[in-house]
């Protein structure tokens, strides 16, 4: 059975094999967050997205992905606790270097004593190995919260590849159903939506992939129409 996206806490991950990079998914803690780990295939790099909770099960899935434990960097999607408690135990067992969004890089710092060694930015490149990643900033949920983007290759021909596919990291800015929780407060509301919208629908095609911070995955096929709903509810 390929890969569904379909994992519950203290269950098994699930593995999406592609041409460059494997991506495994884990479902942590109790706010049921998304882990995911992602392998450059040829150089062995990795990259960990959200070290949200239980950092034993964390470490055991860095460790699948290299028996070395190598961790080249480790991204937090936006500054919220349920999203960073094993952020600071991860990085000093690693040594992974720690990466967020600038603005909420400071809060991440106060919150859990991990530094932020490199604060992100809107268009910022990211290389892990082979593979290179793209920073984009949403802003709304939180003012810092970012997506990080892979797009597979033109000439990808693995069992599950789609060429030329990306795949979209947005933590708790988009999710099957709506945008991310912006405290019934309108004006942060209009930005998420804005920033989802013109970034992320605009930008990316039906078939682009999203990997929620929480609960299943989804694609931009399946949310766009959808969104005029969003944008009259206001939520």
């Amino acid at each position: 059975m390929g890969y569904t996206g379909d994992v519950t806490v203290g269950g098994p991950r699930d593995l999406r094999v592609l041409d460059e990079i494997e991506v495994r998914k884990l479902a942590v803690g109790p706010s049921d967050n998304n882990a995911y780990l992602l392998t450059c295939r040829r150089s062995g790099a990795q990259l960990l997205v959200d070290a949200a909770a239980e950092p034993d099960r964390l470490l055991a899935l860095v460790r699948e992905g290299s028996p070395s434990a190598r961790l080249d960097l480790v991204v937090t999607t936006h500054r919220h606790l349920d999203h960073t408690r094993a952020l600071a135990s991860l990085g000093t067992t690693t040594g992974a270097p720690l990466a967020a969004g600038a603005p909420d890089a400071d809060a991440i710092a106060e919150t859990t004593g991990a530094t932020i060694s490199r604060p992100l930015h809107d268009g910022d490149t990211l290389v892990v190995g082979h593979l290179t990643l793209e920073v984009i900033g949403l802003r709304g949920h939180t003012p810092g919260s970012v997506t990080l983007v892979y797009r597979e290759p033109e000439h990808a021909s693995a069992p599950e590849a789609v060429p030329g596919r990306a795949h979209l990291f947005t933590g708790d800015s988009l999710f099957p159903g709506g945008v991310g929780s912006t405290s019934n407060d309108p004006d942060r509301f209009a930005l998420l939506y804005a920033d989802v919208t013109e970034k992320l629908f605009d930008r990316f095609d039906d078939a682009t992939w999203v990997y929620p911070g929480h609960g299943a995955d989804t694609t931009l096929g399946t949310e766009r129409p959808h969104l005029d709903e969003w944008r009259e509810r206001g939520w």
